[in-house]
């Protein structure tokens, strides 16, 4: 146990020293936050009544503080937000949702104040109440268009409207800048919920649901701890999770929510519901990922306005690419990390060495095995995985699993799967740890906002798949014919950063996400489901 214990906090040391779940993942994309993909989630809708529908949920710009004022976070009007949709397992898109946003000031100009004799314009973003009604204090305020593309992304589209009204203008609500601009504690949601849309999607006959707006981060990560030399040790210390009895490794890490240093943060979601027969084919599966897109030229215009301070133009050049968690992160090397960011999954054989041949336990294995061996006595000859090439880590990461989610002719690509004939599991019997807890309709089949996917990749990489998970009859123990558990001498550890998630902690209704957390006041109350 020791000789485990003691691999695993070195596995976790190696393995998010480089980020987490693909916020500032690359190099390059720190420089562009507005089109940083931090998470991309995609899973059978579990809102009661929805059955059949397909929510994907794309967010973007990361380590949103909320108070970050007086602009907060709009998304870029130069750039292309996509959604992609691949239903034969060929890894190109067969269906694209593109998203387009537009910043605007209201028909009369930023909201002028008169100071004296002069009529002076607001300094200020907001400087009155804002609601579902009424935002006459709203200096700037966002909207956006989304078109449904068949086929390659760059063919012509048609227009997503508004079931309500045929508009193809959809509104963005303004970010929370605090509880006294939106009326009272619990009053943002309500206006928030006034730009859910339902809406007509061509070549569908049921109606989807879009909503784009800031929400709460649900990641969660003990991002700082981890950050030094993960100062913990990041195994459990109770007998089960959240037990509280001391009765797992002495020393070990509990679950705690305030090590959730992400807890205050939000993020910026397009969150889009579509029923699967408008997604899937005639296997049932569908692939996802989602992109940013900017013009690959831009023209700083040195005497800049509200309405032009650049201006792009050029084809449009993919600069954020995100589909299962922590991809960039774990497994792409840090060179290739912005080409990733750049390519297409039919392309990711260039990227098949580190996923067969992971570097990770290979730097484990080359710093850590003589010190775990003189340290505990153990003659351990190597601390990684021996199952090369990793098979194991191909069906996680490129090709989905048989019987699952797996295309019958599947091309080895980085895409979340999603098998849209498994029902949903209701959200209060969801298993954190997805398929790797006998829950189907979890994580790696799709992703669920409750998934804990920090504690399955690490468990993932280090060969967890090597020993058996429960899928058998009862739960019973089974084995996926990858490779044995004498292939992975740390594989049964469980890794966990000691940041609890779950389904319970986020809303039964789409988008799922919660409202965000307010600028103000300082010390308001962490956001709770609502439904």
């Amino acid at each position: 146990m020791q000789k485990l214990v003691l691999a695993a906090s070195v596995a976790m040391t190696l393995s998010l020293h480089a980020g987490a779940s693909s916020h500032r993942e690359a190099p390059f994309i720190t420089k562009y936050p507005q089109v940083d993909a931090t998470d991309f989630y995609l899973f059978m809708s579990y809102e009661p009544a929805r059955s059949g529908y397909v929510t994907m949920i794309a967010n973007y710009i990361p380590l949103q503080a909320a108070y970050g004022g007086p602009n907060y976070f709009p998304l870029d009007s130069n750039a292309l937000y996509e959604i992609h949709v691949d239903n034969d397992g060929d890894a190109v898109e067969d269906k694209t949702f593109q998203f387009r946003f537009s910043s605007n000031v209201p028909a009369g100009g930023v909201v002028p104040l008169t100071i004296g004799d002069k009529s002076v314009t607001s300094v200020l973003r907001n400087i009155g109440p804002v609601s579902a009604d009424s935002a006459p204090g709203l200096s700037h305020f966002d909207t956006y268009s989304v078109d449904i593309v068949e086929g390659a992304r760059r063919s012509s589209g048609e227009s997503v409207t508004d079931a309500r009204n045929g508009s193809a203008e959809f509104g963005k609500p303004f970010d929370y800048a605090g509880t006294k601009t939106f009326g009272g504690p619990g009053s943002y949601e309500t206006y928030a919920r006034s730009f859910v849309h339902m809406i007509d999607i061509p070549g569908c006959n049921q109606q989807g649901r879009v909503f784009v707006g800031q929400r709460y981060e649900a990641f969660k990560l003990a991002l700082g701890e981890i950050f030094d030399l993960v100062n913990f040790v990041p195994v459990e210390g109770d007998s089960a999770p959240g037990a509280g009895d001391g009765g797992g490794f002495p020393g070990g890490i509990t679950q705690d929510p305030a090590r959730n240093v992400l807890s205050r943060h939000n993020v910026t979601s397009i969150a889009l519901e579509v029923h699967r027969e408008c997604l899937a084919g005639d296997e049932g599966i569908i692939g996802a990922w989602t992109t940013a897109s900017l013009p690959q030229a831009t023209i700083l215009n040195p005497q800049a306005t509200l309405e032009k301070p650049e201006v792009g133009g050029g084809a449009w050049t993919q600069v954020s690419r995100l589909s299962a968690p922590l991809v960039n992160e774990l497994v792409i090397g840090y060179d290739q990390k912005d080409r990733f960011n750049g390519s297409r999954p039919a392309d990711d054989g260039q990227f098949a060495d580190f996923v067969t041949n992971p570097v990770l336990p290979a730097i484990l294995d080359t710093l850590f095995r003589d010190a775990v061996n003189a340290t505990l006595g153990t003659s351990l000859t190597t601390l990684a995985p021996v199952n090369l090439p990793r098979t194991d880590l191909v069906a996680a990461f490129l090709t989905g699993f048989a019987d699952v989610n797996q295309f019958s002719n599947a091309v080895p690509a980085e895409m979340l799967r999603l098998n849209t004939m498994v029902e949903p599991t209701p959200r209060s019997q969801q298993q954190p740890l997805g398929l790797a807890a006998g829950d189907l309709a979890g994580f790696p089949n799709g992703r669920r906002p409750g998934d804990d996917v920090v504690d399955i990749a690490l468990r993932v990489v280090m060969g967890a798949l090597c020993h058996d998970l429960p899928l058998g009859p009862g739960g019973s123990g089974v084995n996926l014919g990858f490779c044995l558990p004498e292939d992975a001498a740390i594989g049964n550890v469980a890794l966990t950063d000691g940041a609890p998630l779950s389904a319970s902690e986020l809303d039964n209704r789409f988008p799922y996400l919660l409202e965000p957390y307010p600028g103000s006041p300082a010390d308001a109350p962490l956001p709770t489901p609502t439904s």
